[in-house]
């Protein structure tokens, strides 16, 4: 298959570098997305889009999700008085298609909300942040990594668009009840150790899986966490699934970079109970490679992306321990019909353009409605810091819109 081989001599180089000639799956795919060099998103192997792409996001549809989405913010920076500056912090900003929606509206609807916005963007991919800086080089949006944000220094919101199901997963099996660990390690052909002392030279690594010990008390902490008991008779034996230690690390140094205000998350996912529901047995990680998925990840290593659902129920408990309260969860169609995307659906019939572009849009439109896709996605939003008066007040997107 399609795999980087650079990619392939380094995580085989890790393997061997362990006593224990393994990594975990969460290394593993740390490596295959993130390597500096040869990862999938450090590298040009990234896509995104309908033209020559892996995936494509609700931005690549169209100006409304960016647009409605800054009618929300914009609710946000007045419910807090209007702070200058106000902080939008956007982690994961894929080619930057988003913010520039998000800019250009404020630009065209709200100038004077552009004067006190901060727009910050959060990118650990070299490659996207140069396409990034390219689309935005017409507004003042700064670049830095998390870690280098001061604590307690953000007056705003940090928000993200499917950038929870991207960080790396623990993935375990269960037998007789019991939490076991998948493992990732390398097969070689007898008598060749080329492959493991040079990055670039020697055979192609495959990668197998091997079954052991939990490698941290964290993965049965986590399961505490969100109520789920695998010991009770209902899972199979086999039973394999994943935990996202990352995304708990991701929340606990956004809640305490926040001073006051919202973070707002937007993914695929599930609350707890559906997440590890017993018929999921296979757990939900997969692999997008030119728009088809699959579920293997040692195959197009560095060429593909990889993916399992937000644990809902993970970010809500583990916030309310880092200091962040629970405003509300909705699904996204939902969210997006309470900021009015109803409206725009309603207005194309009396818009002046032809009838491809506007049976376009409107397709667009209703695939950030579909249930089954991008408008089952889960849209999470916490506060930090907030007064009485203001956490009062409803944020636009989590009502649901009144019956006519």
């Amino acid at each position: 298959m399609d795999s980087n081989p650079a990619l392939c001599a380094a995580i085989a180089h890790q393997i061997t570098a362990n006593p224990q000639q393994r990594i975990t799956f969460a290394e593993f795919m740390d490596m295959a997305l993130y390597h500096p060099e040869h990862g999938y998103y450090s590298s040009d192997a990234v896509k995104i889009g309908f033209q020559g792409g892996d995936f494509f996001t609700s931005p690549n549809l169209g100006a409304d999700f960016g647009e409605l989405l800054a009618e929300q913010f914009f609710q946000m920076w007045e419910i807090l008085g209007q702070p200058v500056p106000f902080s939008l912090v956007e982690m994961g900003a894929g080619q930057g298609v988003l913010a520039l929606h998000i800019l250009k509206h404020y630009q065209l609807h709200y100038p004077d909300f552009l004067i006190a916005l901060e727009y910050v963007i959060v990118e650990k991919s070299p490659a996207l942040r140069q396409e990034q800086q390219q689309r935005l080089q017409d507004f003042p949006v700064r670049w830095c990594n998390l870690e280098d944000i001061p604590s307690n220094s953000i007056t705003g919101c940090f928000f993200s668009n499917e950038l929870v199901d991207a960080l790396p997963v623990h993935q375990f099996s269960l037998e007789a009840g019991e939490l076991r660990e998948i493992y990732v390690t390398a097969q070689k052909d007898e008598g060749d150790e080329k492959v493991f002392s040079s990055f670039t030279s020697g055979p192609m690594p495959s990668f197998v899986e091997v079954i052991g010990e939990p490698s941290t008390p964290q993965l049965a902490e986590y399961l505490e966490l969100v109520g789920i008991d695998f010991a009770q008779s209902v899972y199979p034996d086999g039973y394999r699934s994943e935990i996202n230690l990352a995304a708990l690390d991701w929340l606990s140094i956004v809640a305490d970079r926040l001073q006051r205000g919202y973070v707002l998350t937007i993914d695929y996912g599930y609350p707890a109970s559906r997440y590890y529901n017993p018929r999921r047995s296979q757990g939900t990680l997969q692999c997008y490679y030119h728009h088809r998925f699959h579920d293997n990840p040692y195959i197009n290593i560095g060429r593909q992306d990889i993916t399992a659902h937000a644990d809902f129920t993970a970010l809500e408990r583990w916030g309310q321990r880092c200091g962040l309260d629970k405003v509300g969860f909705i699904q996204q169609a939902l969210f997006l019909m309470a900021l009015g995307l109803g409206d725009r659906i309603a207005a194309i019939s009396y818009q002046n353009q032809p009838l491809s572009q506007l049976l376009r849009r409107r397709d667009a439109l209703h695939q950030l409605l579909d249930s089954t896709g991008l408008g089952g996605f889960g849209v999470l939003v916490q506060s930090k810091g907030l007064r009485e008066t203001e956490t009062s007040q409803s944020l636009k997107g989590l009502t649901f819109p009144e019956p006519t």
